[in-house]
């Protein structure tokens, strides 16, 4: 790859920040965008599980396309303005049909009352869904031809993959109850490559489910063997090169 695309994909991180809805911060772009640079050389393709908008996934995409030949495949529930209801406490939870499946989401760890009419009721004045978003910001920044968004859940998307088909990122932003990401976690290392990267957002802040999961099934597992918050809520791990040993 020539070091002038490089230098323009960085600067195409920076419009993310301004352009696409989302949470993650661009040091946090600027990181997932790194990783998936460096791993260039080991088999696999990436996996974002939770991408809202898109704000990382396009970061995903841009160093996946200066890699070649490595495809983002973005899961995500992709909910509409109906799919989200209001709790008793004031806060929101979602319910999401896609084909027979219906799918509760966000009710262990539920989305503030706060943050849900300042950052995500807005974006229904305009779009009907959130996918509708994510497909227009993607096409914009030109990766719209290697990130691939599936609407569902994780198991469903893995189940409908070919069984040889692995990745060497796996990046995990879906629901924060501690249950959903132990779920995530297992389902994802059995699809990572040894030496493939897993990454965690809103990790050791708030959210006490991310956290224990982290705890229990990455940093106390003899699974991984490099653990390391890397911003202020990016931690990543990587699978040992001979797991198992």
């Amino acid at each position: 790859m020539k070091s002038g695309e490089v230098r323009a994909a960085i600067d195409r991180l920076g419009e993310l920040v301004q352009d696409i809805p989302g949470w993650s911060p661009v040091d946090q772009l600027y990181t997932l965008f790194t990783m998936v640079m460096m791993s260039a050389g080991t088999e696999g393709d990436v996996l974002e599980l939770g991408s809202w908008c898109g704000r990382s996934s396009a970061a995903l995409g841009l160093a996946a396309r200066l890699c070649g030949n490595t495809k983002v495949f973005c899961v995500d529930l992709f909910p509409e303005r109906d799919d989200w209801h209001q709790n008793a406490d004031g806060s929101y939870s979602m319910t999401v049909r896609v084909g027979e499946e219906v799918i509760r989401a966000y009710h262990d760890q539920t989305v503030w009352k706060e943050p849900f009419e300042r950052d995500i009721a807005p974006l229904y004045e305009k779009h009907r869904g959130i996918l509708e978003i994510f497909t227009q910001k993607l096409s914009k920044f030109g990766v719209d031809d290697v990130v691939f968004p599936y609407r569902g859940t994780l198991p469903a998307f893995l189940g409908g993959r070919p069984s040889d088909q692995k990745y060497r990122l796996a990046f995990i932003d879906g629901d924060h109850g501690y249950e959903a990401v132990c779920a995530d976690i297992l389902m994802a290392q059995k699809v990572l490559v040894p030496g493939g990267w897993i990454c965690f957002d809103d990790a050791f802040t708030s959210y006490d489910g991310v956290d224990r999961a982290i705890n229990e099934l990455i940093c106390a597992s003899a699974e991984f063997d490099v653990r390391q918050q890397m911003t202020r809520k990016l931690f990543i791990a990587r699978r040992r090169a001979n797991p198992g040993r």
